[in-house]
């Protein structure tokens, strides 16, 4: 039996309010300005009379430092923040493409054109040619075969040339840049 198991991102975890244990804070405010140095319970008053919350920033200097902020509307922006930097990262897809050894003319020119999409779509393309039973024999034909498929993709980097693991020929190709 297989669990699947799930990564989890790691949020950052965030004190607030009655929570905080220290005795005196350094108040800041929504704005970013210094407030004053304040006991725990004026600054517990503070943030319930304005309706906003007391964050934890900084535990270790003394005072702490706390800031005076509404807290779902700050989640919020950190996880807009968050998504905005995450839509520049591009993932790096190597897609499949298998060939045979006797692989006829129709079908040869729909994975050229299968290939070409991918790699107009910015993907590494891998090409695999498994050789089964006495075609094992025939390397020589089979490696003139993945030669030749690339050739007829046209311009392209060829991140790995063609070599065998076991009984298959693997090539991986790239965009040209």
């Amino acid at each position: 039996m297989r669990t699947n198991y799930r990564r989890r991102e790691k949020r950052p975890y965030y004190i607030l309010n009655e929570r905080i244990q220290a005795s005196t804070f350094r108040l800041i405010d929504d704005k970013g300005k210094q407030i004053s140095i304040l006991s725990r319970q004026e600054a517990l008053n503070l943030s319930r009379e304005k309706g906003l919350d007391l964050v934890l920033i900084n535990i270790r200097t003394n005072p702490a430092v706390v800031k005076l902020i509404d807290f779902k509307k700050f989640l919020y922006q950190e996880k807009k923040k968050l998504k905005e930097a995450r839509k520049g990262i591009k993932k790096n897809i190597i897609k499949n493409i298998k060939l045979s050894l006797f692989i006829g003319k129709g079908d040869l020119d729909r994975l050229i054109k299968k290939t070409q999409e991918f790699l107009n779509n910015g993907h590494q393309v891998r090409i695999g040619l498994l050789l089964r039973g006495r075609e094992v024999g025939k390397k020589p034909l089979a490696f003139d075969l993945v030669n030749q498929f690339i050739k007829s993709i046209g311009e392209v980097s060829i991140s790995m040339p063609p070599k065998i693991q076991g009984r298959v020929i693997i090539a991986v190709i790239g965009r040209k840049k």
